[in-house]
């Protein structure tokens, strides 16, 4: 994975109405340990992994990397948020050089439905907005992850292509830089 770019890493935390995006610490182990083997998580990324195998293969302190965003809503870890370089290895580029920044979320089933994705992630889109500033931001995802395609709409996202991936249509949209008006 190459690395996010030129920012400051970690910042300080970014606090929304409900929620905290935070550097991952020793603390959230478990909670990552949960997203990896969850079935409901991982319905639309392959299948959950074994949790004897991810108490093995978990870090101490998982996740610790720049563009790694840890979830919390009071106190409690129920996703993560990543903006990563999409791998120039994968279809789905808006350059012929790839390395896009590509926004990621996984957050646990009982948090679904009361829109703390949608929160988590804007404030992450706005975060990388200043921190990069001008760079636009890919979104990939299966077509019939109703969820999923929903967000990336209410975020901003706009379709560039489909294509099969993983045995699955995958919908590859960008969410364009903001221009400040004049």
């Amino acid at each position: 994975m190459a690395e996010l770019g030129p920012v400051a890493w970690p910042p300080a935390p970014i606090r929304t109405e409900r929620l905290v995006l935070r550097e991952s610490e020793a603390r959230d182990r478990a909670a990552f340990i949960e997203l990896f083997a969850s079935p409901e998580v991982r319905t639309y990324l392959g299948d959950p992994r074994p949790h004897e195998e991810l108490e093995r293969a978990v870090p101490e302190r998982p996740g610790r990397r720049p563009g790694l965003f840890v979830i919390e809503l009071d106190g409690a870890v129920i996703g993560t948020v990543t903006l990563d370089r999409r791998d120039a290895e994968r279809p789905g580029h808006l350059r012929p050089d790839a390395g896009e920044a590509e926004l990621g979320y996984l957050f646990l089933p009982e948090a679904w439905g009361r829109g703390y994705a949608a929160e988590a992630c804007a404030a992450a889109l706005d975060w990388f907005a200043d921190a990069l500033p001008g760079e636009p931001v890919v979104l990939c995802t299966q077509t019939a992850n109703d969820r999923s395609m929903r967000l990336a709409a209410k975020l901003g996202f706009t379709e560039v292509e489909r294509f099969e991936e993983f045995g699955a249509e995958q919908w590859f949209g960008v969410r364009s830089p903001v221009t400040p008006s004049g």
